[in-house]
């Protein structure tokens, strides 16, 4: 096995095939980049969490208040909340998305039209908000 620094990278070699290193890696559910701007890791949250908020945008008058309540806990605020430590120093452009997320959540869960305002629904429900 032999080392060779090409352009910052380090790329092992063994058995005379070159290993390239990732761009992205996933580590305990947390996508990580060489630079760690995160932004994968927040894109992957949004998708998902979009995602599982249209589902239940679709069957929200059926389940009633509190059993949406309580899927968009396990389903969206999990996820919001896991690996919070991560985004510590990220930038708002990057915390921006996951406060649409939480944002969108409140919609579905309080009824609240898109251009209602969020803020008073989610404080009086004690959800910190994501970017002040």
């Amino acid at each position: 096995m032999k080392l060779s620094p090409t352009n910052d990278l380090v790329w092992v070699c063994q058995c005379n095939e070159s290993i390239q290193p990732a761009t992205v890696v996933r580590d305990l559910g947390a996508y990580l980049d060489a630079e760690l701007t995160m932004n994968q890791h927040v894109s992957k949250i949004a998708a998902a969490s979009f995602f599982r908020l249209r589902r239940l945008r679709q069957i929200r008058r059926r389940i009633g208040t509190e059993v949406t309540i309580r899927l968009v806990l396990a389903l969206i605020t999990s996820r919001l909340d896991y690996c919070n430590s991560l985004l510590a120093r990220a930038p708002q452009s990057t915390l921006g998305v996951l406060q649409h997320v939480q944002n969108a959540a409140a919609r579905l869960i309080f009824e609240l039209g898109l251009r209602d305002h969020v803020t008073e629904s989610l404080i009086q429900h004690h959800w910190l908000l994501i970017c002040w």
